[in-house]
């Protein structure tokens, strides 16, 4: 980089919703100070960009890159690596990049139930000539393709390296804030650091605990919360106990119980078996019959353990069994498992 040259920003966004690009834009007019301090040269969301400028950079151009989604599609990967290639310090921002996310929650299926339902079989589809989705299709003006539609959901280290992670649905607005401070003062964390709080969204909660007995779950529709007594307390299901600090406990703040987006707190591997273990210790139950009970009063309990973390988990993904030869498959090549 020249003397006088600004670092060189890439954002991206893969297999993820778009949140995360909004958060950035949350720094409100600090983002301001960010276009100031870097060139960005990449961020599609915002700007016009192709992928042959990015091809052409020199390997290691790019200073910093903020990589949201998740790994989903042969595009998704290719584009990973490819600003992998060309960045020195590679970012997974927010849960989808670093966790999985709601879009990791796909690996309880496969990708030909999922083309099942979704084209064939969902009450809202009219698809009476059964069309799928092809890598390829012919038209007059010429041949239309989609990327490859992987079967399992992955994080961004899983398909490349990633010095540092970013988490949050999405981050809150301080968290990169403080990513983008650290990164203009060279005041970087060791590589595989969590830029955020080693705590867990308990410690930031202020309602007041006491020594939980839980007798049955509720739907939040079901009950008006105590706004001063922790949720779990009151038999709301709340993450809290198992998710890392930095969003200020922001849903418990609104009678929400917190759903897990940050990940797991420092020292856990397995965020969704953390809370399965804290949950389970506060269960007023002595047989099994009485658990399972309670139990039945938590609906889809795999979508509440792993609701943001499932590919990033021991478990990663359900069991892929040998598929029937008479289920409908959809066409399109399967790349990765």
């Amino acid at each position: 980089m020249a003397a006088n040259a600004k670092p060189k920003l890439a954002l991206y966004w893969a297999a993820s919703c778009g949140g995360c690009e909004i958060a950035v834009l949350a720094i409100h007019e600090k983002i301001l100070d960010v276009a100031a301090a870097f060139d960005i040269v990449l961020w599609p969301c915002v700007m016009d960009f192709k992928k042959k400028d990015v091809e052409a950079m020199a390997d290691g151009e790019i200073d910093v890159c903020l990589f949201n989604g998740a790994i989903r599609t042969d595009e998704n990967a290719e584009w990973a690596h490819l600003l992998r290639k060309k960045s020195k310090v590679m970012v997974a921002y927010g849960s989808c990049s670093s966790e999985g996310c709601i879009p990791g929650l796909a690996n309880f299926k496969d990708r030909q139930q999922m083309m099942q339902f979704i084209y064939l079989d969902s009450p809202s589809v009219d698809n009476p000539e059964g069309i799928l989705p092809q890598m390829e299709t012919q038209v007059p003006e010429g041949v239309l393709t989609l990327p490859g539609f992987w079967n399992t959901v992955k994080t961004l280290d899983q398909v490349v390296p990633v010095e540092y992670y970013l988490p949050g649905c999405p981050p809150e607005a301080e968290w990169t804030l403080a990513a983008v401070d650290a990164i203009l003062s060279g005041n970087l964390p060791p590589a595989g650091s969590v830029i955020g709080l080693a705590s867990t969204v308990c410690d930031q909660c202020t309602r007041t605990r006491s020594e939980k007995k839980i007798s049955r779950f509720y739907r939040p529709y079901e009950i008006i919360p105590d706004p001063d007594i922790c949720l779990l307390d009151q038999g709301l299901f709340c993450a809290g106990i198992a998710t890392r600090a930095g969003c200020g406990a922001l849903c418990p703040q609104v009678n929400r119980g917190c759903e897990g987006c940050y990940g797991p707190p420092e020292g856990v591997e397995d965020a969704g078996a953390r809370l399965i273990s804290g949950i389970a210790s506060v269960l007023d139950a002595d047989t099994l019959e009485e658990i399972n009970a309670i139990l039945d009063t938590l609906p889809d309990p795999a979508g509440y353990f792993y609701r943001f973390g499932l590919p990033h988990s021991i478990m990663h993904r359900v069991r892929l069994e040998q598929q029937n030869s008479n289920k409908v498959a959809a066409p399109i090549s399967l790349v990765k498992d």
